[in-house]
């Protein structure tokens, strides 16, 4: 490998690093248990094995690759999601599936794809960060309200 792209790859896995640090930055600064650190090594690891597949200069080969990274981190997910049975809810699904997604995001910084990248961070991270703004958690108390009232009427 030329050094100049092995120069390529480090700035890709930088991106990567970055961006998994933006998202697990809300995580992080409420007290959920996948942080920085796990958004970062999914994010970063993801564009590690993709740009790796990528280099190979095959196709099926990076493409057998990707599947397998969107299916180990999916695999990692499942084991994050558990149901209490006390209040009959289920827990961590929404580490889980922004798990999956910044290893999706890895994979597009793996692939240079880094403007898909970034607005695929941003909008995860205004995903996490929605239950927090006073605006969202007043409309999502009236759109509760509002079904509760048309259950009773049934």
């Amino acid at each position: 490998m030329e050094m100049e792209n092995e120069w390529d790859i480090i700035l890709r896995l930088l991106v990567a690093f970055i961006l998994g640090c933006i998202i697990g930055l809300d995580r992080e600064k409420h007290g959920r248990s996948a942080g920085i650190r796990t958004y970062a090594a999914v994010c970063l690891g993801a564009a590690l094995f993709t740009a790796i597949g990528e280099h190979m200069g095959d196709t099926a080969a990076a493409s057998r690759i990707i599947a397998n990274v969107l299916v180990g981190i999916g695999f990692l997910g499942a084991g994050i999601i558990y149901k209490n049975d006390q209040t009959n809810t289920s827990q961590g699904l929404t580490t889980a599936a922004t798990l999956w997604c910044t290893a999706g995001i890895g994979v597009a910084v793996g692939l240079n794809m880094f403007l898909i990248a970034v607005a695929a961070a941003l909008g995860i991270y205004f995903l996490l960060s929605l239950h927090h703004q006073k605006w969202y958690v007043k409309w999502k108390k009236k759109f509760k309200h509002e079904n509760d009232s048309h259950t009773a009427d049934d």
